[in-house]
């Protein structure tokens, strides 16, 4: 007797058992950046996606270390699962911040993915001698950044296992 095969996307079935995984807690998500257009893309880009996560969002290098180290305002900050790193930050630059939380014993395994206007070879090469996991430089256009930011949805929460 023949048998019949059903055949099920090797994707499908990664994305569902790792959904089901992150059902019951939601990724922390910190996102420095200080352009007010670009906050707005990536947390619409980020409500359309299927993975439960809570943005939190700073505007500068010196509220992320605050952020992170859980002073000045931030005491009870959760700490993040993944980091969107901006390179051109006030106060302190995204380089700064990097370098402090992959000094940091506590930070230093969280996912650092840096989304930067620069596609400076300078500054790519800098930043993952620095350690950073991901270096992407942000579209111009509306849809590419909202594709960008699926992108990284769909491979760092739905695919990649992160620290707990």
């Amino acid at each position: 007797m023949p048998v019949n095969l059903i055949h099920i996307p090797y994707n499908s079935i990664i994305s569902k058992v790792m959904m089901a995984a992150f059902q019951s807690k939601a990724i922390e998500i910190l996102l420095v950046e200080d352009d007010l257009g670009n906050i707005r893309l990536t947390e619409e880009a980020f409500k359309e996606g299927n993975v439960r996560h809570n943005l939190r969002t700073v505007t500068d290098g010196v509220m992320a270390i605050n952020y992170l180290n859980k002073t000045e305002g931030y005491d009870d900050a959760p700490k993040p699962d993944l980091i969107l790193l901006d390179l051109n930050l006030p106060k302190k630059d995204g380089k700064e911040v990097l370098s402090f939380i992959k000094e940091d014993s506590n930070l230093k395994s969280i996912p650092v993915i840096i989304l930067s206007s620069s596609n400076s070879e300078t500054d790519i090469k800098k930043v993952y001698d620095l350690h950073a996991n991901c270096y992407i430089t942000k579209p111009i256009d509306f849809d590419s950044f909202i594709d960008v930011v699926k992108i990284i949805e769909r491979f760092w929460l739905s695919t990649a296992m992160l620290p707990k």
